[in-house]
């Protein structure tokens, strides 16, 4: 990179959304709401899992488990966005941004194992509802748990080794909302093939492949709902999915867009903005997806407050 400033960068400095120094409070205030309800939502959806017995299957097995990745994940990202927000910009050292990018990737990895664990899961009661209860035992579940766990921390180890031996150098100013690969690859000096390679790598054995185990389970789930005689019978059962659905549909979108495309010529706005919707909203709107298109989950809500309001209640 000839005539490029060659002086290494030891921090960076997060300037998302600061060139409307206006929007900052507003966002501010926005941001911090979303990440109020994300934790209130999820942590209430894991107290009524532990709570109530009806909710001791194995989707809400995972469900449980998904919320509590939805935390961590939003927390992640969140506070560090507000600390931008709130001061117009602000520095981070190499070290804190490998941190925030390691979790990030950790998180994400685990998020896109629970909703493909889930879709198999779906499968499983719907197309083989006789030996659900013996394909779904508590080390089946355990082990995947597990599983997904130990390929997150793999995936995330191997990306953050390999993006922070790079050498930074020049500006480093990251006009995004957290330290991720794609922006930090604009900062590096010299060439950055095996980094892009990593891009691919995680793509293909995160995203696709959970895509891939998501579709297969929804085809067999749409072949065996379309043999169903009854316009009823059929909608009962969608409807066990409908809300697991909404939920792919809205984190794949959005992460489909920012990583499985060229990010040549691509505005900086807008991908502040979707990835706005994959880190803030999307862990914001789960609980209430999983609430409102599900009867024993709103029973649960109903059971859980009538409780509240009467205390003396045996």
């Amino acid at each position: 990179m000839a005539g490029r400033n060659r002086t290494l960068v030891t921090e960076f400095l997060l300037i998302a959304f600061t060139e409307h120094p206006q929007w900052g409070l507003p966002l501010f205030l926005l941001f911090l709401s979303f990440y109020f309800v994300t934790l209130l939502g999820n942590a209430g959806m894991i107290i009524l899992i532990h709570k109530d017995h009806q909710l001791h299957t194995p989707m809400y097995f995972f469900l449980g488990h998904l919320s509590f990745v939805d935390m961590c994940y939003s927390s992640v990202i969140v506070p560090q966005l507000l600390a931008v927000l709130l001061d117009h910009g602000t520095a981070i050292s190499q070290a804190r941004c490998a941190a925030q990018f390691f979790l990030f990737t950790f998180f994400a990895s685990i998020d896109c194992y629970f909703l493909a664990i889930m879709a198999y899961d779906r499968y499983v009661a719907v197309c083989q509802p006789l030996l659900y209860v013996t394909i779904m035992t508590e080390k089946a579940r355990w082990g995947s748990v597990a599983g997904a766990y130990i390929a997150g921390f793999s995936s995330a180890f191997v990306r953050t080794v390999t993006a922070f031996t790079l050498s930074f150098c020049g500006n480093n100013e990251i006009d995004f909302i957290f330290c991720d690969l794609p922006p930090l690859l604009k900062l590096t000096c010299g060439e950055s093939f095996t980094q892009e390679v990593v891009i691919i790598v995680f793509a293909i054995f995160v995203m696709p492949a959970c895509i891939v185990v998501i579709l297969v389970s929804y085809l067999f789930i749409i072949v065996a709902i379309m043999q169903i005689r009854s316009a009823g019978g059929r909608a009962k059962t969608f409807s066990t999915c409908a809300s697991h659905l909404m939920a792919v549909s809205l984190f794949f979108g959005t992460l489909i867009f920012m990583y499985l495309r060229d990010n040549s010529g691509q505005s900086s706005e807008g991908d502040r903005v979707v990835s706005v919707l994959y880190t803030v909203v999307t862990p914001m709107l789960n609980p209430f997806i999983y609430s409102l298109r599900n009867k024993e989950v709103k029973a649960a809500v109903r059971k859980a407050l009538s409780r509240s309001e009467a205390p003396g209640r045996p």
